[in-house]
């Protein structure tokens, strides 16, 4: 329970931090559109997005509210109900923390506020709620090969037990 609740905290501070990042790219980037952060690299450049990643399902707020919201009610349900490593706990706290960023944009505006440009490559305009997302998905993905790894190596740990004790009979 405590650890749901530590979770839970700290999405809030993720939502918050988020949050505060969009009041600021809306009151000083919207009236000038980009400004340069690392000068051909990244710039912030003040953009609405009404879809999803890549401006996928761009108009379908109905649908992108709702499935988004029950997706993170479960995992807000999982936060307390299920036991998990410190690296899963971080990676789904992080992906809560980012989906309700995004989610509370959405519900109050009907569009999602984007402000980081990545100019050396072509590639789509993004916030802190969707690097939250993309981090925790990327170490949910590690944890999972993690544990893969070390499940392989138990197992033949164990076969190579039960091969060195029959060699002993």
């Amino acid at each position: 329970m405590i650890f749901g609740i530590v979770s839970v905290l700290a999405a809030a501070a993720l939502v918050a931090a988020d949050q505060g990042i969009k009041l600021w790219a809306s009151a000083n980037l919207q009236p000038v559109g980009a400004m340069p952060l690392l000068p051909g690299i990244v710039e912030l450049r003040f953009c609405l997005n009404d879809g999803m990643a890549f401006s996928m399902l761009a108009g379908k707020q109905a649908l992108l509210i709702g499935v988004t919201s029950l997706m993170l009610l479960a995992v807000l349900i999982m936060l307390f109900v299920r036991k998990m490593p410190l690296a899963e706990r971080i990676a789904w706290t992080l992906v809560l923390g980012g989906g309700v960023g995004n989610l509370v944009d959405r519900v109050l505006n009907g569009v999602v506020v984007d402000y980081i440009n990545v100019l050396f490559m072509n590639f789509a305009i993004f916030n802190f709620a969707d690097i939250c997302v993309c981090v925790g998905v990327a170490l949910l993905i590690v944890a999972a090969l993690w544990e893969t790894r070390q499940d392989e190596k138990t197992a033949k740990a164990g076969r190579q037990k039960g091969t060195d004790a029959h060699e002993a009979d």
